[in-house]
């Protein structure tokens, strides 16, 4: 492992309330998402040093002119070496047997396979840790040892997850009932860089939207809780259309669990409607549809080719370089809420659009933006207190809505608020049950 780190530094003193002085190390930096986030803690008075670690750390070079790059430094490290990334945390110090780590935070945006290594090294560097994958994928043994190391590793502190959960709360906390719960949120390239069928490009992991395509949802309808397959997500029945202002009309793909976060919101018994949903042009459903019934999720080795190849493998890099962006092509996020329900004993509804396109002077895709300023936002939030705990923390229990949201202004990402009040409460999806 090589690394240019600076020792740890005297802890940071206050300053009109926040901060100064923060370490922050981020792991994937050199990444679609880490790049921006690097670029956020950059902009930050209260960070105080940056490191970048990647396997191919000097990719996030060709951006440091954007940045403040006094601030920032690399190290090279194997995510799949747990003692690596432990010694990386701890500050790179050789023969050091401190158990305290030289970062105040460590944001985590690699691959979801290196997760248990990130907990482990963690673990053993007592430090506090940000990333933006879902709850559930964090191991099972992680919490209580976090607990007893007094430690905070806080998921779903991006986009999807992140924003949108933080937005469910926010709306929650508005109403006094909830009846109606609804999470849509898309990636998807703007008009003028639409070439081809799919209507889609690369702003993510392809192959994260791959397997995201491969997981039930579960949504309620009429009070019913109802699991659909993933082999059914796309077609006709359960498709949903929403319109969304300066956007247009875009089709509403079941994806995820909807209960899971009635759960954790607290409103699940009240519920009537909810779902979690991916946004994508319209013909989109049509077209995926048609791939999985012919069989290009598989993970089955197709008979008669070497190497075991699977047309999912074929698929990540058939079609990976053929949907990527151009370099003056922008993408969007286009991301809705709904919160139903009744307040002041009259029926109630909030609806939260947030619409975010490519930044070209910078370069980075709204979905660098959105993934990476939200977790800088939240890994300085944690270092500086202001969100809590211990273990495995709860985006919609533990990140202050109305700091976030504030924060994400001030950074150019703006989100509209709209409330109805006094009509009658009915359910704005039309799949079938």
């Amino acid at each position: 492992m090589d690394c240019r780190i600076p020792k740890p530094i005297t802890k940071s003193v206050s300053l009109k309330g926040a901060e100064i002085g923060m370490n922050v190390l981020v792991l994937g930096g050199a990444g679609l998402q880490g790049k921006a986030a690097i670029y956020d803690l950059s902009k930050s008075f209260s960070v105080e040093r940056i490191v970048c670690a990647d396997q191919n750390p000097d990719a996030l070079k060709p951006y440091l002119h954007l940045m403040d790059a006094s601030k920032i430094f690399f190290a090279k490290v194997d995510a799949s070496d747990t003692a690596a990334l432990t010694s990386l945390m701890k500050g790179c110090v050789a023969g050091s047997s401190s158990t305290a780590s030289a970062f105040d935070v460590v944001i985590d945006v690699l691959p979801v396979r290196y997760l248990p290594n990130v907990c482990a090294a963690a673990l053993e560097a007592g430090v506090n840790v940000v990333n933006t994958m879902y709850g559930h994928q964090v191991p099972d043994w992680f919490h209580a040892k976090a607990v007893e190391r007094g430690i905070a590793f806080l998921p779903e502190a991006g986009l999807d997850p992140g924003i949108d959960l933080v937005l469910c709360r926010y709306g929650c906390s508005q109403l006094d009932e909830v009846h109606e719960l609804h999470s849509m949120c898309g990636g998807i390239p703007e008009p003028a860089a639409i070439d081809n069928p799919l209507k889609y490009k690369i702003s993510w992991t392809w192959n994260g939207v791959l397997l995201s395509y491969k997981r039930p949802a579960v949504m309620m309808r009429d009070g019913e809780v109802i699991t659909v397959d993933p082999k059914d997500q796309h077609a006709p029945g359960w498709v949903a259309t929403t319109i969304i202002p300066g956007v247009g009309k875009l089709e509403s793909i079941l994806n995820g669990d909807a209960m899971e976060f009635a759960e954790q919101l607290g409103v699940a018994r009240a519920l009537r409607n909810t779902t979690r949903s991916t946004l994508r042009w319209p013909g989109h459903s049509y077209l995926w549809k048609t791939f999985y019934d012919l069989g290009f999720l598989s993970d089955e080795p197709v008979p008669g080719l070497g190497g075991g190849v699977t047309p999912h493998e074929f698929m990540v890099h058939h079609l990976g370089p053929r949907l990527q962006y151009g370099p003056q092509e922008r993408d969007m996020v286009v991301m809705r809420t709904i919160v139903g329900g009744v307040k002041g004993g009259e029926p109630a509804r909030l609806t939260f659009d947030l619409v975010d396109s490519r930044d070209l002077a910078t370069g980075f895709m709204a979905m660098n933006r959105t993934v990476g300023f939200s977790v800088s936002i939240c890994a300085q939030m944690l270092a500086r207190g202001e969100i809590k705990g211990r273990g495995l923390l709860q985006a919609v229990r533990d990140i202050p809505p109305r700091r976030f949201l504030d924060e994400l202004r001030k950074r150019g990402i703006t989100i509209t608020e709209t409330m109805e009040t006094g009509q009658a409460e009915g359910t704005t999806d039309s799949r079938r049950a």
